[in-house]
């Protein structure tokens, strides 16, 4: 081989470790990639790794990012809205008018994060949503669909759960989920589904029901980290990075009509987490827990095992909780501000 073949190989090894196993010789040339769920979090953190990896492939792709309000997002967001290669549809999930012409790949991440919503107002949204993303799949011509579930298909659990369990959902949200991964497997579709459990990142609100998002406002506003439960739930966390990561690993490389957890393999309890967080950020806050623990009742856990995607694709889980937390934290002082849209 001689020595411009051994560089390209070396490169080509690079990129593959860079993004986290995706081989970055692929010829993106000229694709197109609709996303739902482009101005939430799944979607911003897709957003914000395409502005920091120009190399990266898909990053050379023309991004549509369907939003309920563009003009809104592009205010509270220039710095994601107005990168070279994105545009936007204005829409609901559930009628959306299909844009123009071909798309090479679909992300269906739309999913409403307000949890006081109406049981039948969310199942609207998921299962209606993915219908017409399917529709939207086929008119398009588009060969790949890759679509975010949840975790909460599982159900309760008391510990790690992985791809081969029983689902037994216990919420709309988690019934509408499993009901939408079944619409769309038995679609004629190129359909991938992440289930997707918790996560951290710049983006992720921290005044809604996060508990890591929580603690970390907190700690960063010098007041005490109150948890109203016992302490006791374990979880796990992906930083975003390594989300949009895995998720475009699944979308390329998966099996079709395959699942694949998406999530953090370390356990740790929401009274650690607390605890992590606060020794992360340097602070000196007080950990208020409002309960005791139940006897004899075991752990809520919810905490995917990721042996699959880690051993089919590739995939690792590359960023510590704690360093997870710290480049979180810091984003807010340096970057944009935090208005939903």
């Amino acid at each position: 081989m001689d020595a411009n073949g051994k560089m390209k190989r070396r490169m080509g090894a690079t990129m593959m470790r860079r993004f986290n196993g995706f081989d970055g010789q692929a010829a993106f040339g000229e694709k197109r990639l609709f996303i739902t769920g482009g101005t939430g979090f799944f979607g911003k953190s897709m957003l914000d790794y395409r502005l920091r990896h120009p190399e990266w492939p898909w990053a050379k792709a023309e991004w549509v990012i369907l939003s309920r309000s563009p003009e809104r997002f592009a205010m509270a967001h220039p710095r994601l809205a107005n990168q070279p290669g994105v545009s936007f549809a204005a829409g609901d999930v559930r009628d959306f008018a299909f844009p123009a012409g071909r798309f090479d790949a679909i992300i269906h991440a739309a999913t409403s994060a307000v949890t006081t919503l109406l049981d039948a107002e969310m199942t609207s949204v998921i299962v209606d949503g993915a219908r017409r993303v399917a529709e939207f799949a086929k008119t398009a011509d588009c060969p790949r669909l890759l679509f975010t579930s949840s975790g909460a298909v599982y159900g309760p659990q008391h510990a790690p759960v992985d791809e081969t369990a029983q689902c037994a959902p216990a919420t709309a949200y988690g019934k509408g989920k499993l009901a939408a991964e079944h619409m769309l497997s038995d679609a004629d579709l190129d359909v991938k589904i992440a289930r997707c459990f918790a996560f951290v990142g710049p983006y992720l609100d921290r005044g809604m029901q996060y508990a890591i998002g929580n603690f970390i406002q907190n700690c960063l506003d010098g007041r005490s980290v109150v948890i109203n439960g016992d302490g006791t739930p374990l979880r796990s966390y992906l930083y975003a990075d390594d989300l949009v990561e895995w998720l475009f690993a699944i979308l390329d490389r998966g099996q079709s009509r395959r699942v694949y957890n998406v999530g953090g393999e370390k356990a740790v309890s929401i009274r650690a987490l607390a605890e992590m967080v606060r020794s992360a950020l340097g602070m000196k806050v007080e950990i208020v827990v409002k309960q005791k623990p139940a006897r004899d009742v075991p752990a809520s856990v919810y905490v995917p095992v990721v042996d699959r995607a880690k051993d089919e694709l590739g995939l690792q889980v590359r960023t510590p909780l704690e360093c997870a937390v710290r480049k979180s934290a810091a984003f807010d002082a340096a970057v944009e501000g935090r208005i939903n849209a």
